[in-house]
């Protein structure tokens, strides 16, 4: 992806057929599937892709076992089959993990064993393995640092891990590839109309300033949680549509589970399950369900939800974790689709996604979850080809390969998340690529250069936040590489000194939020 070579583009095409604003999973998602199916396709993203709630989630592709547990058996359906076909798509950012859910009642474990048979029998063919009751020394084994203390069993069941903001940036080089046009820091100012109906939107460019109108046929709005600001450039009286939810995770040591399974537990205090799921060599703690008036583009943590993620995990852990201990916290925002806002908790309100179309032609997608973005996208493609009278051509994304798929990829190999790029990558330069700029965790100087020369990363924030993982695995440790990492990038991006100093101290304001 060139975003110089995009914008040329971007001002020679009088007219798309589809424009997507929001460039998370959603938004991507469609991007991939209206381009493959040959429609003249642009995504316009305010700040840099995933840079929201779809690089903030708890890396799962799962199901969702609680949803079985409140009865929404059709997501369940849905989102099993979707988790089957991502890891087959991108078997190189999706894999098989293991769940154990240690049990403290005679019947816990049968009663949570005959629901996940449920759940393997709703996965069938596209399952990725049967749960199985354990004893007790099983479950000791399986999870060393679990309590002691009454533990009777557990049961263990399988679903799947994924990097969620790695995920997000292959969708988009596949959405380059099939021929769509992606631009980041393009804000979305307001609505061009023609009798009423849209025919297009005013951008501002976040880097220069400069402003342009793109034309298109059909206008989707894949925003997320900032959903009702686009909906409401196109009907200023419309009511509000999302309900936020916020979700905060805690990273600590991969100590606090010793081994490669991860916890589940079902029940905490607030009524919600929690995760200690270990990922790239921690382990990633969560999440609460706060509901939210306000969306923000950098959400903050309470302090009552990391005290409740703490008190929550501690029950459960022979070595407790406490406030030192957490090496990044991160909070994301929920996008959740709610037509009685005032009656439901947002635990309650379904993770079904909407697509809404307006008297003047805006499709807007509204809730879903990270599992069906898939599915989003061809329900949503579906739709555009209605409202724009366009080709009744059908969906093709269920055996897309995502790009970089290959199924020989090594998962404790840091560069596993490349897929099939990973020898270019390496071959930038052969001395550096397995030299890591910290002792904590893996980052490259090749990496780093393959960032801003292929990925599109903008900022710094854009390298150590979503082409790697740095600030969500370790904000203290990212605080020390980022000088390096950032003259790589002056280097690289022929930058002077007054940007760097400008780009640093931007940095270090997002930084601090990913720190007690």
């Amino acid at each position: 992806m060139n975003r110089t070579k995009n914008l040329e583009r971007l001002q020679q095409e009088e007219e798309w057929d589809v424009a997507i604003i929001g460039g998370g999973a959603s938004g991507l998602g469609i991007a991939v599937d209206a381009a493959n199916r040959g429609h003249k396709t642009v995504l316009l993203e305010k700040n840099d892709f995933a840079k929201g709630t779809s690089s903030r989630s708890t890396k799962l592709v799962h199901g969702g076992v609680r949803y079985l547990q409140n009865g929404d058996i059709s997501l369940v359906i849905e989102a099993l089959r979707e988790r089957g076909i991502m890891r087959k798509n991108a078997p190189h950012l999706v894999r098989d993990l293991s769940f154990v859910i240690p049990s403290y009642d005679w019947w816990s474990s049968p009663f949570y064993g005959i629901g996940l048979k449920v759940y393997d029998m709703m996965a069938g063919k596209l399952g990725l393995g049967p749960s199985t009751i354990l004893s007790r020394d099983e479950t000791l084994n399986y999870l060393p640092n679990v309590n002691k203390d009454g533990l009777r069993g557990g049961v263990i069941y399988h679903d799947g891990q994924f990097d969620d903001a790695r995920m997000a940036i292959s969708l988009a080089l596949t959405a380059d590839k099939e021929g769509a046009n992606l631009l980041n820091y393009m804000e979305v100012t307001g609505v061009e109309k023609d009798n009423n109906m849209l025919k297009g939107v005013r951008v501002k460019n976040q880097l220069d300033g400069s402003e342009t109108v793109v034309k298109a046929k059909v206008i989707i709005n894949a925003t997320g949680v900032f959903s009702d600001d686009i909906i409401r450039m196109d009907q200023p009286d419309a009511k509000p549509m999302i309900r936020p939810s916020q979700g905060v995770h805690l990273v600590i040591d991969k100590s606090f589970l010793q081994e490669n399974y991860a916890i589940m537990v079902p029940h905490t205090t607030d009524g919600r399950v929690l995760f200690a799921v270990p990922w790239n060599g921690q382990v990633v703690v969560g999440t609460t369900d706060t509901p939210v008036d306000e969306a923000l583009e950098e959400p903050r943590p309470l302090e009552e939800e990391i005290d409740f993620i703490l008190e929550n995990a501690s029950a459960y852990m022979t070595k407790k974790p406490h406030r030192k201990d957490v090496k990044s916290v991160f909070a994301g925002l929920r996008p959740l689709a709610a037509t009685e806002r005032n009656k439901e908790s947002t635990k309650e309100v379904s993770r079904h996604h909407k697509i809404i179309v307006s008297t003047s032609g805006l499709v807007s997608v509204l809730g879903g979850k990270w599992t069906t973005y898939r599915k989003i996208a061809e329900d949503t493609v579906n739709t555009v080809q209605m409202v724009g009278g366009f080709p009744d051509r059908k969906c093709n994304t269920e055996n897309l390969p995502i790009f970089g798929n290959d199924f020989h990829s090594d998962f404790s190999d840091p560069y596993h998340i490349y897929g099939t790029e990973t020898p270019k990558i390496k071959a930038l330069n052969p001395k550096s690529a397995d030299q890591s700029l910290s002792d904590q965790i893996f980052i490259s100087e090749n990496q780093v250069i393959w960032a801003v020369e292929e990925e599109m990363a903008i900022t710094l924030e854009d390298v150590l936040a979503r082409r790697t993982r740095c600030l969500f695995l370790d904000a203290y440790e990212t605080e020390k590489i980022a000088p390096q990492v950032l003259e790589i990038m002056c280097k690289r991006l022929k930058k002077d000194t007054n940007w760097a100093k400008e780009e640093m101290k931007k940095f270090n304001v997002i930084l601090k939020k990913y720190q007690l």
